[in-house]
């Protein structure tokens, strides 16, 4: 069964509409909802007094109706009450201020009665609902990420120091405090990173990352733990999400979910959203190969692409293309946020399978024909991608990139890698990602041919040498600009630049000469680098691209060494996505690596998952796309069109 529907929120709307949503849910082909993930007022409307009525009544109306449940632990919003009698369990933020009541993620994960009172509901549903015959999936909380810095914080980060860096010692010398007279020499004195005069200590805002993704893991098990002991058979998953503000390292997580769920919306009008459904699942599909194996669609939004400042209304087939595209990568179907547009609330323009038109509407006609297309697949989806080319994605190096003081302003971690993923994409090159800061990572290698860093900042010495070996093996590597700089606790490695691959590469660089905005160098095989350039010294790779204007004028931009039986580049300059293209089609060639089917006409996208390809028609007219072995197919426009291989 490939999972299809959404959030659903029975407890926004009377009784008699239920009736209706089971009836339409049906109609759709809806095989499970997500239930009761913002419904803690409810469950329990006062502190210890629990009330089931709704959630009886709706589990067994959508048992009665064929529907499966994702029952979800409703902790990302506690009650008005529970905030009231635990003022300290509200978020505090950098600036010392306490919030208040209001909006969802009002919690502290730190505070010992948040955590008791989330592992009470969690309890409670699971004594309910564990053996229920609607129950698919557990759903534990929503969107892990809520960031506080009170003084339950302090203490918490402050015994997570301990454990980690063992002695203050230990602390002090690799957050470098030596710096700016920052030495501790008591536990006591060590905050979480809170307003401060001027930039702040980055090995201290980083290590508070990495805490507070522990530490929202720690929540995390302590229902799954519970959840698990009601009924073992039941798999349990959180909703993954992504964004600069998230202090989640979802790699690390992976291994501790039965499904990873992922939350997805891209933020492009444009093609830009088709790219970005494309890095989102090969993303997922790289994070489920890190734990669990198989991954799942948690959300996005049906009918709408969220761009800055204005909503997007998805054109007619876009619906569709944008689902079974996530299943092409991997995923083990389709959810949404939501079923039904609220009439009021925070979100009442919240995208929606069932918009306030009714179901007399564009959005929900599309999704009875997915819901069909994903009935039709449900037998023959098996397998996952085989990719041969991998690119390296590291939460702490984005981290690290966020801080002050950096080089320029405008360095952008997450749009780095998705340049380098956008490039192979547009050229049809099926690509995984990697996880250079885990366990496993030198064995996991061994399955591509080209590994590609772009702005992998933090390198552990473990990973280097993972690195090395894989091209002095054979493998083909592409490191970008920003990489390799600092250990894991953000020390510089001394010498040059990119310091962990300098041998490795053949290059030292010596000088960063981050550009404005709206300048350039001219690159003399006729491309311009934009944003980035640096002074390189080549010590014994070839230069394959020189700078040919301003001071760097003749200096290396773009360098191959050979390394052992494989060979390594270095890209120096800010390349446009047309200049990422032309380098790593020359290294696929290299390194022999092909398209999923080469030829496409333009705006056709093809995707093989196990023996099922998948062809997307992103353009406005019919294309017919040659295929192996079998006549040509038909792709209509905006259309998706199957192919099952042998």
């Amino acid at each position: 069964m490939l999972f299809f529907g959404g959030d659903y929120n029975p407890e926004q709307w009377p009784e008699e509409v239920w009736a209706e949503d089971v009836a339409l849910m049906r109609q759709a082909g809806v095989t499970v909802v997500s239930l009761g993930v913002f419904a803690w007022s409810h469950v329990e409307p006062e502190q210890g007094r629990f009330d089931f009525g709704l959630l009886d009544r709706i589990m067994d109306r959508l048992h009665e109706g064929g529907i499966k449940v994702a029952l979800a632990t409703p902790t990302a919003s506690p009650p008005p009450w529970f905030t009231l009698a635990h003022p300290e369990g509200l978020p505090v933020t950098a600036d010392g201020v306490r919030l208040t009541h209001g909006s969802r993620d009002t919690y502290c994960v730190s505070a010992p009665a948040y955590r008791a009172a989330a592992r009470t509901v969690a309890a409670e549903l699971a004594a309910r609902y564990a053996r229920h015959p609607a129950l698919a999936l557990w759903h534990v909380h929503n969107e892990y990420g809520t960031d506080c810095r009170c003084d339950l914080t302090a203490a918490a980060f402050r015994g997570w120091l301990a454990k980690r860096h063992g002695d203050l010692d230990a602390l002090n010398e690799a957050w470098t405090t030596a710096f700016w007279s920052q030495r501790y020499s008591d536990w006591a004195q060590i905050m979480p990173p809170r307003a401060t005069q001027y930039l702040p200590n980055p090995a201290h805002v980083l290590d508070f990352r990495r805490f507070l993704s522990d530490e929202f893991l720690g929540a995390f098990v302590e229902q799954r733990d519970l959840l698990r002991t009601a009924n073992p058979d039941i798999p349990i998953t959180t909703n993954f999400v992504q964004g600069g503000w998230v202090s989640v390292d979802h790699a690390r997580w992976a291994a501790e979910v039965d499904l990873i769920a992922v939350d997805h919306y891209p933020a492009e009008a444009g093609d830009g959203a088709e790219a970005e459904t494309a890095f989102g699942g090969d993303l997922a599909r790289g994070w489920a190969a890190a734990g669990p194996g198989e991954w799942l669609l948690m959300e996005t939004a049906p009918n709408l692409i969220y761009t800055p400042g204005r909503m997007h209304a998805k054109e007619p087939g876009r619906l569709t293309r944008h689902s079974l595209n996530y299943v092409a990568r991997g995923s083990r179907g389709a959810m949404y946020f939501q079923w039904r547009q609220p009439r009021g609330g925070a979100e009442l323009f919240h995208s929606a399978l069932v918009p306030h038109a009714g179901p007399d509407s564009p959005v929900f006609r599309e999704a009875i024909g997915l819901g069909r297309k994903l009935g039709a697949l449900s037998d023959l989806v098996g397998g996952t991608v085989a990719a041969r080319v991998a690119i390296g994605w590291d939460a702490p190096s984005w981290w690290a990139l966020q801080g002050g003081g950096l080089p320029s302003a405008e360095i952008d971690y997450r749009a780095a890698v998705r340049q380098a993923h956008r490039a192979f994409y547009r050229s049809g090159i099926a690509t995984d990602f990697v996880f250079p800061g885990l366990d496993g990572f030198a064995a996991r290698l061994r399955a591509y041919r080209i590994v590609v860093l772009p702005h992998l900042y933090l390198v552990s010495d473990v990973a280097a040498d993972a690195i090395r070996d894989f091209v002095a093996g054979g493998g083909h590597l592409v490191v970008g600009p920003l990489s390799g700089i600092a250990d894991p606790a953000g020390r510089i490695r001394l010498g040059g630049y990119p310091g962990a691959f300098r041998d490795v590469l053949g290059v030292r660089v010596v000088e960063w000469r981050p550009l404005a905005s709206g300048d350039g160098i001219a690159l003399d095989d006729g491309d311009r680098a934009t944003g980035w350039s640096e002074r390189v010294e080549t010590a014994g790779a070839a230069t394959v691209v020189r700078y040919a204007g301003d001071v760097l004028a003749g200096a290396p931009a773009i360098t191959r060494n050979r390394f052992g039986e494989g060979s390594a580049w270095y890209v120096s300059v800010g390349l446009d996505d047309d200049g990422w293209r032309r380098v790593l089609d020359r290294v696929a060639a290299e390194a022999g690596v092909t398209p999923v089917l080469p030829g496409l006409p333009p705006r056709v996208e093809a995707v093989r998952r196990g023996d099922l390809l998948f062809l997307f028609n992103h353009g406005d007219v019919p294309v017919s796309v040659p295929l192996p072995g079998a006549d040509p197919a038909t792709v209509p426009p905006g259309g998706v069109a199957t192919h099952p291989l042998g």
